[in-house]
């Protein structure tokens, strides 16, 4: 009979310690931003306020004509030297939606002369 009344108050502090948990804490919503439109992915990025800040978990929806356009995920050297080192991820549909990692996150466009002109990202996510 004791052994069942440790047990209830047991099963009753963790249930009162998880509500209790979940009202302090604050959940974290993963936030969609748009980079681009039919005349190329960097449409948006150049009209996002200074200071603007990113979370792991954020989305990156590239939009772009893919006869014209792709992306790619490249380092920081790949990002300042505009190359895609070998192996790379390439995306070309058009309409992708990449997740940020926590820290900084490249992406260029690799055909001729794009990025070189400016069709390239870098976000830090926090």
């Amino acid at each position: 009979m004791a052994q069942g009344i440790v047990s209830a108050k047991l099963v009753l502090l963790l249930v009162v310690g998880i509500l209790y948990l979940l009202t302090i804490t604050k959940p974290a919503y993963a936030t969609d931003f748009t980079v681009g439109d039919a005349k190329g992915w960097t449409f948006n990025v150049k009209n996002w306020p200074e200071g603007k800040s990113f979370k792991a978990g954020d989305v990156l929806a590239f939009n772009y004509d893919k006869e014209r356009h792709n992306v790619v995920v490249v380092s920081k050297e790949g990002y300042d030297k505009c190359y895609e080192p070998t192996p790379s991820k390439i995306y070309q549909t058009g309409n992708e939606k990449i997740s940020l990692a926590s820290g900084p996150n490249y992406f260029i466009c690799s055909f001729p002369s794009h990025c070189h002109n400016g069709v390239k990202i870098a976000v830090n996510a926090s």
